[in-house]
């Protein structure tokens, strides 16, 4: 890299801008040229010392003070404190650190007036510690490069532009005040689901006719609590972890994926069990209201979905039942006739004790199904048929072969029957065989791309209930974040009230990931969140330190130029750059860091 100084005249006069270009060699042995930094103007004439001049902040004074920059060789012959000679060929970069994707977090946390909800909430202490700042660049965190508190204290905090853009220092990483901010903010969360309702009706028009409710884990390498009220509980795992205490996540967003109100539960928590408690918590929080609950199967038992027919008024209901439901109702259908709603859906209903059956098939969703089906089973036969002609297996390593056989084909795995050897048996083709079980096979291809739904919205169209039940997909996603962008799992933390901390910041770093999906729906449509942060976190702040002819140092901490692809991502998504910071100057007889 090296320091480039570009002349311009206008009206006149001379102006002498500075920029800091980075060499690149390209193909066929040519040199190129990349601009990283822009430092603006530099004065080289006394006439403009006194008409052009910025303000430094100078380590030790409380304000800033005017100066006027020059180069060394080009300084006036006057001695004035205003006047500050540079030595530019002793220029040097340092702390290089991320700044572009923290600053879009930032943006979005604004968007959300998190900002002004947390100031109010986590006010600064008599020792001057801001809270609201420290869980700003700890949700950030989650957002960004999520790990443990310990690695952003020693790692990734310097490595990030926090401090820039927040205005701070160190002092919003200290490693006990990293733990300590989760103990101030489970008391706030009911404030915040409050909030946050207002702020997606009033950024994006959000309505909230139709509620979308389901759960999830979260589990935890470490031993089980030894209290009996801990919610750390063995449980049916949906993270395929049963040797793992967990918890269960009961999360309620709307069809467009905006959350609204969460829930830590034991892990051993049976979902049929945890719906009345939430329908009574969402009544408490939003009140009574025309509601469309969405569920899944199996989260609603009976009794509570007679409750909700017979409730004043009836809260409504869309929920997918269990197969076994359908092999009670299959001859009752199986006299209907089907009933096309739209384009490649059909249906057929069947009213029954006051609520409403419907049977659904997506043709598209009985290729896809189909296909995948197809794809797994070809595979599963292809590996059984390379166990059977293996020498010199023996059974016992045939059976571990066919564990993971078993795990990786799912569901597939029971089309086939499979012969295996006895104990002490030898592994041949004529001792272990297999076959696809034609009548299961007939059963599963009769069963693709086909849902039975039931509700006691019997006055909707078919084909609404049927938009309204796929839009499950979009809690499918928010889980799906939440383990795999944000990191939620596994858990390290023991104490009980930062476990459930630790969730509610996710929470939080997912509110500002839906945002940013939003604002991509609208404006740069077929960017994925996740695509966009990793384009900004290209965007690095750098220290230029320019040494002075009487042994200080000016400190210019620039982020550099956004590459052209990124320049039209902020344009399209309305957003505008801030000014670069200004100077800063080390006092007499000092050194800078």
């Amino acid at each position: 890299m090296f320091l480039r100084c570009k002349v311009r005249r206008k009206d006149g006069k001379e102006h002498r801008t500075w920029s800091i270009v980075e060499n690149r060699r390209v193909r066929g042995g040519r040199v190129v040229q990349r601009h990283v930094l822009y430092l603006g103007e530099i004065n080289s004439s006394q006439r403009e010392a006194w008409r052009k001049s910025i303000e430094i902040f100078e380590e030790g004074r409380a304000r800033p003070r005017t100066a006027s920059l020059f180069p060394e060789h080009n300084a006036p012959e006057i001695r004035d404190e205003s006047i500050i000679r540079l030595r530019l060929k002793d220029l040097s970069l340092k702390r290089p650190r991320q700044w572009g994707a923290c600053w879009l977090s930032c943006e979005l946390y604004e968007q959300l007036g998190l900002d002004r909800f947390w100031a109010e909430r986590l006010p600064t202490n008599r020792k001057g510690t801001r809270w609201d700042q420290i869980l700003q660049t700890v949700v950030t965190y989650r957002l960004l490069d999520p790990g443990s508190e310990w690695r952003l204290h020693r790692e990734w905090f310097l490595q990030s532009a926090m401090a820039d853009l927040l205005g701070a220092d160190f002092s919003l990483a200290e490693i006990h005040k990293l733990y300590e901010v989760h103990d101030k903010l489970l008391a706030h969360k009911e404030a915040l689901f409050a909030h946050l309702q207002e702020r997606w009706k009033d950024l994006f028009g959000a309505r909230f006719e139709v509620l979308l409710y389901d759960l999830t884990s979260t589990y935890f390498e470490s031993d089980p609590p030894e209290s009996a009220a801990d919610k750390r509980r063995f449980g049916y795992s949906r993270d395929k972890r049963p040797d793992c205490v967990q918890v269960v996540i009961a999360l309620v967003v709307t069809p467009e994926g905006f959350p609204l109100a969460y829930e830590v539960m034991p892990g051993n928590t049976a979902d049929k069990t945890t719906l009345r408690s939430f329908l009574d918590k969402m009544e408490d929080l939003y009140g009574k209201a025309d509601r469309i609950w969405l569920m899944d199967r199996g989260i609603p038992s009976e009794e509570v979905l007679q409750e909700m027919r017979q409730s004043d008024p009836p809260i409504s209901y869309l929920v997918g039942t269990p197969k076994g439901r359908l092999t009670k109702l299959e001859k009752d259908l199986a006299d209907l006739s089907w009933e096309q709603v739209r384009e490649g859906v059909e249906v057929k209903l069947l009213p029954r004790d006051g609520e409403l059956f419907i049977f659904a098939q997506s043709r598209d969703r009985v290729a896809k199904e189909r296909s995948m089906r197809q794809r797994r089973l070809r595979r599963l036969l292809a590996r059984l048929e390379a166990l059977r002609h293996r020498k010199q297996l023996k059974r016992d390593d045939l059976l571990l072969k066919i564990g993971q056989a078993k795990a990786e084909a799912g569901r597939v795995f029971g089309l086939v029957d499979l012969r295996l050897p006895q104990a002490r048996e030898a592994v041949t083709p004529q001792t272990f065989t297999f076959r696809i079980n034609r009548q299961k096979l007939r059963a599963a291809r009769r069963r693709e791309g086909r849902y039975l739904l039931r509700s006691n919205l019997s006055e909707e169209a078919p084909g609404k209930l049927w938009e309204l039940y796929i839009q499950l997909v979009q809690i499918e996603e928010a889980f799906k974040n939440l383990k795999g962008d944000l990191s939620v799992r596994p858990i390290f933390h023991q104490l009980e009230q930062r476990i459930e901390a630790h969730i509610f910041i996710a929470f939080l770093a997912y509110c500002l990931h839906v945002t940013l999906r939003r604002r991509l729906r609208d404006l740069a449509p077929g960017l994925t969140p996740r695509a966009v942060l990793e384009k900004f976190a290209a965007v690095q702040m750098i220290d230029v330190h320019l040494p002075t002819d009487d042994g200080r140092e000016v400190v210019l901490s620039r982020y550099t130029q956004p590459e052209k692809e990124l320049q039209m991502l902020i344009d399209a998504l309305r957003l505008q750059l801030p000014a670069q910071p200004p100077p800063k100057i080390t006092a007499h007889g000092l050194l800078a860091n």
